[in-house]
């Protein structure tokens, strides 16, 4: 999760900076073919821009023969632009796009395209009318999706240890008992400009690089992608970590109202919708105390963790649930007083604080009572000369200068980001057979200009909580699991429960939301235990929403 750590602390800083918006080439698709329903022929020996290998599973209690397509499928930046491009993803003769490309002087002048990479898990022999179709992504924004692949339900999985940064190479790559395999084909995308996929055109970047764009070009990919495989009638689902279960609240949205798409089910791990309670750039929005009130659970299993707690508590749930009773209760109230709480009532929550985080009294108090994220993972083991991990807050690494007031990089991304990426890149050139003479983008190239657009034209804050709400209002048999970390200090899973629990929903929808914790961070499935839990969570979610379930 290398780019959740670069980009979300970007925006960290950006998020309330930039009013009123709160921020935080080479060759096409092939046409369809039936390699999913079929043995595959020898991958070709040159580098393709599609090839089809074969692989077996022992996963779920079952024997799983598997095809592995891995390639790309070109999008338009619009509807009309999409509508134009036949199944190789080139403009068809005689329509406007065709004109417009032939017109343009070169490349970077033509209509702006995105040539997505994606890699595809096919159970064979399975009724391709039956058989529940996931479509797996990251976030950042900026990610390909090399994390959720080789971390979570893909065939292959990244061995890591407990909490501790991964010895150098070679590192350890194994077959994943826990793959979702068992229950659903997967489709694992990366994002616009990361991965095998490449931005062709003129403002290649404004067209796919922000909330919308982002959302409809997912939208355009599945559409593709159901047509290409002929998956049209499958049960369907979307798995986004991080920024993308942001982008899945969009989806979902344009699925469900602008393409005509019922979805069985929205899978979220690691939640964020509504960047105004982002605990990173808290104290660039003075007055919004919800950030800090949301995030003090997060604190105090941390804490727990780490046992600088003043006294044990064995428990980890019982502690958590008074936590976060303190949280909505006298903590809130507190806040809520601003500079009329009085240094009486002010010294005595700071020693609950101190309670429950294990932080000075004094800090707190100078604090105002407010610790944001960075200072929290900063300070928490200063008595160490540590710094704390922030998508993993059970990760701990020297802090690099023990005078800074916010932590200077995050431990849990130094240890196990090289490990991921230098395994996905052995792993798709050796068994998938593809990217010969290419170079995979873990993260969009921030050298080369990235930035994201966080300005919507209907709703000016950043908070895609109504996007979800609409999907299900639309679709009231849409069901969504919503999974988290209680050591996830990026996305706190207490801000993503309150989150759900304050949709624009009826209390009958709400009952089509389950929520699932793990002792794990925003990568919950880095710890194999958590991945278990993860992958029955999720695959009973899947069986319980097929056709005929719901």
């Amino acid at each position: 999760m290398l780019k959740s750590t670069r980009v979300w602390a970007i925006l960290a800083v950006a998020v309330l900076a930039a009013s009123p918006v709160l921020m935080f080439a080479a060759g096409d698709d092939k046409p369809a073919d039936k390699s999913a329903e079929k043995p595959a022929e020898k991958p070709a020996e040159k580098p393709s821009l599609e090839v089809t290998t074969q692989g077996t599973l022992d996963a779920g209690g079952q024997h799983i023969l598997y095809n592995a397509v891995a390639g790309t499928i070109t999008v338009g930046a619009t509807t009309g632009q999409d509508s134009q491009l036949g199944p190789d993803g080139k403009p068809q003769p005689d329509t406007d796009l065709a004109a417009q490309v032939a017109a343009a002087k070169d490349a970077s002048q033509a209509p702006p395209l995105a040539r997505m990479f994606y890699v595809a898990y096919f159970k064979r022999d399975a009724n391709a009318d039956q058989r529940p179709i996931t479509f797996i992504y990251n976030g950042g924004p900026g990610s390909s999706t090399v994390w959720l692949h080789m971390g979570s339900f893909g065939p292959k999985h990244v061995v890591t240890e407990m909490d501790t940064h991964l010895p150098g190479a070679p590192y350890k790559l194994a077959d994943n008992a826990y793959s979702l395999l068992d229950v659903s084909d997967l489709v694992f995308i990366d994002m616009p400009g990361t991965g095998f996929g490449r931005l062709t055109g003129k403002d290649a970047g404004k067209a796919f690089w922000g909330i919308d764009e982002d959302g409809h070009a997912y939208g355009r990919f599945i559409k593709r992608f159901l047509s290409k495989y002929n998956r049209w009638n499958s049960p369907k689902y979307i798995f986004g970590e991080s920024y993308g279960t942001t982008r899945s609240a969009v989806l979902s949205n344009i699925l469900e109202n602008e393409e005509t798409i019922d979805l069985n089910g929205v899978i979220l791990l690691s939640q964020i919708f509504n960047f105004s309670t982002d605990i990173d750039a808290a104290h660039q929005n003075p007055g919004i105390d919800l950030t800090y009130e949301l995030a003090l659970p997060t604190y105090a299993a941390t804490a727990r963790y780490h046992h600088k707690l003043p006294q044990e508590h064995p428990d980890l749930q019982s502690f958590l649930k008074e936590v976060e009773d303190f949280a909505m209760g006298p903590y809130t109230q507190a806040l809520a007083k601003g500079t009329d709480l009085s240094q009486t009532d002010k010294q005595a929550i700071a020693q609950k604080l101190h309670d429950y985080t294990g932080l000075p009294v004094d800090y707190l108090m100078r604090g105002d009572l407010r610790i944001a994220g960075g200072q929290f993972e900063k300070s928490l083991q200063d008595d160490t000369g540590d710094t704390t991990g922030r998508l993993d807050t059970r990760f701990t690494g020297p802090s690099i200068n023990p005078l800074s007031e916010t932590a200077d990089y995050d431990p849990q991304s130094s240890a196990i980001s090289s490990a991921y990426v230098a395994l996905f890149n052995q792993y798709v050139r050796q068994t998938l057979k593809y990217g010969e003479g290419q170079t995979y983008l873990p993260e969009a190239d921030f050298g080369g200009g990235f930035q994201w657009d966080f300005k919507r034209q209907d709703f000016p804050l950043m908070n895609v909580s109504n996007d979800l709400a609409t999907a299900m209002k639309t679709n009231p048999k849409l069901k969504v699991l919503v999974n988290g970390g209680y050591y996830d200090l990026a996305t706190p899973f207490y801000a993503a429960m309150y989150e759900d629990k304050h949709l624009p929903i009826s209390d009958k929808l709400a009952g089509n939301i389950q929520y699932a914790w793990y002792e794990s961070g925003h990568m919950v499935y880095v710890k194999d235990e958590c991945l278990k839990q993860l992958h029955d969570h999720v695959a009973e979610f899947i069986k319980s929403t097929e056709a005929g379930n719901q």
